[in-house]
C-alpha cells in the first residue's frame, strides 16, 4: 500500500518586515495548495512595522491599533503560527529549539518545544548594540520592540505630568531627553518628540513651555548625523534639527551612562533626565556561531547571494540578521527596503526550489533614503533607473514617498484591496482621534 508523502516543512523564525511578508507569500503560493507545511515562529503574538517604533515612543502612534495578529494572518494566508523565542538549533536532526513562554507572573504557559524543518529561514532582525558601554542597560531605553517604545512613552508622559502639576517652576534639565546615536531612529525620534510635546502643551499642560522646559539632544560619535547616508541628506536633516532647537553633539563617543547623563571619551558630561540608546545594532546573541553556522562580529549569519548560510544549504537568513555580501565588498545595509526585497526574492526562490529549479541570487537595489523630521517635514534622496542617479527631495513629495513605504509593506501582507479599505478608514477617522496618546 502506498504511503502518503510527508509535506515539505518550511519553518520561518521571525515575523518582522521580511519574515512576515515571506511567510504570507509562501502561504498563499504553497500552503494554500498543500504543497508545503509552513510555520512561523515569533516571540511576540503580534507584528508592528519596526520603522514606526519612534512614533510609538513619541506618542503619536497607537501601537495596539496598528498591530497585526499573527494567528489571524496565518488563518488568512494558510500558515501556522507558533508563539515562542528560538534559542537553539540542531542541524543534524533538523530541529529548531524554542524556549518556554511565561506570563507576567512567571507562570509557564507554553513548555519548551522543538520544530522539525526541511527548509529553515531565519529572519529575527536586530537588537540594539550597547558595545559594552557601562550603564546603558541600567539607564537607557532601546527601541527594539513595541514594549520598549511604550515604556519610553509612559516615562515621558509621566515626567511631563509631574512637571505640569508641581508647585515650583520646571527645573533646568528636568525634561531633557538625551538620544545616543544619530541614525534614522535617533533623528526621527528627536523631531517627533519636538512635535508631540508641543501638542501636549496645546492639550492643556500649559505649565510646560516646550521651547524652555523641554530639551532634546543627540550625541553622535561620527562627524555628522546620519553617517550611513549621503552627506547632503545629513546636512539637510541637521539644518532642520537646528530649526527645531535640537542640540546635536557630533564627534562625541559615549563611554559611560549614568542616572543623570552621559560621559564622553573627551571627558565631557552631558546631563539628561531620560536617555535612549540607538547607537548601533547587532543580531540577537543566540545566533553567535549557532550549531557551527558562520557568523560575523555582530552575530549576523553569513550568507551567500542565494541567502543560504555558508555552511548549510537548507538554512537561509534574510533581513538585519543576515550578512549578505555586495559586489563592492560591503554587506547589504540593515534597512527595511532590503528585507522587503529579500522576502520578495526568497518567495520566488523557495517556490522554484520546491520544483527542483535552481535558486535565484539576491542583488541589492538602493532606492534611496527618507528621514521623517516631524509632522510636516521629510527629507530624502531617491535613487535608481527612474531618476538616472540620485535626486534630493524634501517637503510634501518626500513625505508622500515616506508614507508609501509603509503602504507597500501593508500591500505585501494584505493585498491592494484590503490596504485601500483600511487606508480610507484611517483617513475618515482621523478627525476623531487625538494627535498624541496620553496613556
Amino acid at each position: 500500500m502506498a504511503t502518503e508523502q510527508r509535506a515539505h516543512e518550511i519553518v520561518i523564525v521571525g515575523g518582522g518586515a521580511g519574515g512576515l511578508e515571506l511567510v504570507s507569500r509562501l502561504g498563499d503560493r504553497l500552503g494554500k495548495k498543500n504543497r508545503a507545511h509552513i510555520t512561523l515562529i515569533d516571540a511576540s503574538p503580534s507584528h508592528l512595522w519596526k520603522p514606526l517604533l519612534y512614533e510609538v515612543a513619541a506618542g503619536s502612534l497607537d501601537s495596539y491599533a496598528e498591530r497585526l495578529e499573527y494567528l489571524a494572518q496565518g488563518h488568512w494566508h494558510h500558515f501556522t503560527f507558533r508563539l515562542g523565542r528560538m534559542d537553539g538549533l540542531d542541524r543534524a536532526r533538523q530541529e529548531v529549539s524554542v524556549a518556554p513562554t511565561f506570563d507576567d507572573d512567571g507562570v509557564e504557559i507554553i513548555p519548551r518545544r522543538s520544530f522539525r524543518y526541511d527548509t529553515l529561514i531565519i529572519a529575527v532582525g536586530s537588537v540594539g548594540n550597547d558595545f559594552g558601554v557601562p550603564g546603558v542597560k541600567e539607564h537607557c531605553i532601546m527601541l527594539d520592540t513595541p514594549e520598549q517604545a511604550r515604556e519610553f512613552h509612559r516615562r515621558h508622559i509621566n515626567a511631563c505630568l509631574r512637571a505640569n502639576t508641581q508647585t515650583e517652576a520646571v527645573a533646568p534639565g528636568q525634561l531633557t531627553v538625551g538620544i545616543v546615536g544619530a541614525g534614522a531612529t535617533g533623528v526621527e525620534l528627536a523631531a517627533e518628540l519636538h512635535d508631540t510635546t508641543r501638542e501636549l502643551s496645546a492639550y492643556g499642560m500649559d505649565n510646560i513651555e516646550p521651547d524652555k522646559s523641554l530639551k532634546l539632544l543627540i550625541v553622535e560619535a561620527s562627524d555628522r548625523i546620519l553617517p550611513g547616508l549621503p552627506p547632503r541628506l545629513s546636512a539637510a536633516a541637521a539644518e532642520r534639527l537646528a530649526e527645531l532647537g535640537v542640540e546635536v553633539h557630533t564627534n562625541e563617543r559615549v563611554v559611560e551612562v549614568r542616572a543623570d547623563g552621559m560621559l564622553t571619551a573627551d571627558g565631557k558630561f552631558i546631563p539628561a533626565s531620560m536617555m535612549v540608546w540607538s547607537a548601533g545594532i547587532k543580531a540577537p546573541d543566540f545566533l553567535k556561531e549557532i550549531d557551527g553556522l558562520e557568523t560575523n562580529r555582530i552575530n549576523q549569519l553569513v550568507v551567500r547571494p542565494t541567502l543560504q548560510t555558508t555552511r548549510d544549504d537548507n538554512i537561509f537568513a534574510l533581513g538585519d540578521c543576515a550578512a549578505c555580501p555586495m559586489p563592492n565588498g560591503s554587506n547589504v545595509p540593515p534597512r527595511a527596503q532590503a528585507a522587503h526585497q529579500q522576502a520578495s526574492l526568497m518567495a520566488k526562490a523557495i517556490c522554484r526550489r520546491s520544483r527542483g529549479k535552481p535558486l535565484l541570487e539576491y542583488v541589492y537595489r538602493d532606492y534611496g533614503s527618507l528621514i521623517a523630521l516631524g509632522r510636516f517635514s521629510t527629507v530624502g534622496n531617491l535613487m535608481g533607473t527612474l531618476t538616472g542617479g540620485s535626486i534630493m527631495i524634501e517637503g510634501t513629495m518626500a513625505r508622500l514617498v515616506y508614507w508609501s513605504l509603509h503602504k507597500m509593506h501593508e500591500i505585501a501582507l494584505h493585498g491592494w484591496f484590503k490596504t485601500s479599505l483600511t487606508t480610507y478608514a484611517h483617513f475618515i477617522s482621523t478627525p476623531t482621534r487625538a494627535r498624541i496618546k496620553l496613556h
